[in-house]
């Protein structure tokens, strides 16, 4: 572990949040002595973030902690175009309204985790709509486009691979990344932001930013990138069989979400620990050394932290005492997630559907064919079966960790 002077370099080393930077002892030298603002930009193309983007949160967070200034920049200009990182396709355009809806539903996400206001270490949100929006063509192409070359930009990843599979990008795709190096520099402009966060995959368009700044204003500017994250089976974070684990609750139940951290890999424990909770280092390397039963209950620990900082103390408990009826001493949970039955029934498929423990009617025929569904403990695997409403909810289970409801 590196021997770093800041408070805020030495807390994203010791949780493992750190993958590349582009000046680590300039960086470090500027959080030892001063406040520094830095930015995460995040899309606007759902009402709710997922997991996927919950070490990127939690960066700010840690900025926060140790002193600095967080800036959220949501891509209200940008998400008109889309980010072609790791993508094989353009994205649907969306409206205004829509993209505004958006913004608002995820600034309560943020809200969970950092502290906003006008004080010289409070978070503030921003949208790149508002400068980008204003933006004449023939200016952008005067003052911007002279800064970057074709050659370059087709060696970037977002275009390099894209190209390599033969799939078609759009010219208008292809100026995203002129446009989030654009934000870099008006942030470091309007704000006086000086550090550019994000995943792996955004160390081309951060540096483009930093170097993009330099030229333009002559700023001294920084980059910071975390590792590729994925759980120890090499999963994705934040994707499940079912679909994204949201952030926000009308996404996702509370139950689901604690669920998620608790059903993680008994190796993931520590490393989780770490990136999404508070707790401090040396109860993590208690937890994280447990083993056989016992790490279920770091497991745990792990559930209620984690939901507890995204969903509230509320929450956490009560999809934990959920958890424990329902596993431990076989009743059936209150905060179970249910689907309603119409007078007639719900089929057995769209019920899996829409509890979440299907993506599809296909993945649902082979959960049923594989004997793992349970309607009120009997094993159904009829995919024509129909579940009638009836006085008391009925349980509907999927192997031994997937619980619903069906209600009349």
């Amino acid at each position: 572990m590196t021997s770093y002077k800041s408070d805020l370099l030495r807390l994203l080393d010791e949780r493992g949040y750190i993958h590349q930077m582009t000046d680590a002892d300039g960086l470090d030298a500027l959080a030892a002595k001063q406040v520094v603002p830095g930015y995460i930009g995040f899309d606007a193309t759902a009402p709710s973030l997922h997991v996927g983007s919950l070490v990127q949160i939690m960066m700010l967070r840690r900025l926060q902690q140790t002193g600095h200034k967080p800036v959220v920049l949501m891509g209200g200009g940008t998400t008109r175009i889309g980010d072609p990182t790791g993508r094989d396709e353009s994205r649907k355009m969306l409206s205004d309204e829509t993209i505004a809806a958006n913004i608002a539903s995820i600034f309560s996400i943020f809200q969970r985790f950092l502290t906003f206001g006008n004080g010289p270490t409070d978070a503030v949100m921003v949208n790149n709509h508002d400068w980008l929006g204003k933006l004449g063509y023939i200016e952008l192409l005067q003052e911007v486009g002279t800064h970057f070359t074709i050659n370059r930009m087709m060696t970037f990843d977002s275009v390099k691979l894209r190209l390599d599979r033969e799939q078609p990008m759009t010219f208008l795709e292809f100026n995203y990344m002129i446009l989030q190096g654009y934000d870099f520099r008006h942030l470091s402009k309007a704000m006086g932001v000086r550090l550019q966060m994000g995943g792996s995959d955004q160390w081309g368009n951060i540096v483009n930013g930093m170097e993009l700044g330099r030229r333009m204003d002559g700023a001294d500017l920084y980059g910071l990138t975390t590792p590729l994250l994925t759980t120890a089976a090499g999963a994705k974070m934040g994707k499940t069989a079912a679909g994204a684990v949201w952030l926000n609750p009308e996404q996702l139940s509370h139950f689901d979400y604690w669920q998620y951290w608790r059903n993680c890999d008994d190796r993931d424990v520590g490393k989780f620990l770490k990136l999404f909770t508070d707790l401090p280092m040396d109860e993590i390397a208690r937890l994280e050394a447990l083993d056989g039963a016992e790490i279920n209950a770091a497991k745990k620990i792990l559930a209620d932290a984690a939901t507890a900082m995204c969903r509230g103390e509320d929450a956490a408990r009560s999809a934990s005492e959920t958890a424990a009826q329902t596993f431990e001493k076989g009743q059936i949970g209150g905060d179970l997630p249910q689907v309603a039955a119409p007078a007639d029934g719900i089929d057995i498929l769209t019920a899996l559907r829409e509890l979440g423990f299907a993506a599809s009617n296909k993945e649902g025929r082979r959960k049923l064919d594989e004997g793992a569904v349970k309607v009120d403990g009997v094993v159904i695997r009829d995919p024509h079966h129909r579940i009638l409403p009836a006085a008391e909810p009925v349980p509907l289970s999927l192997g031994s960790k997937k619980h619903g409801l069906v209600t009349g």
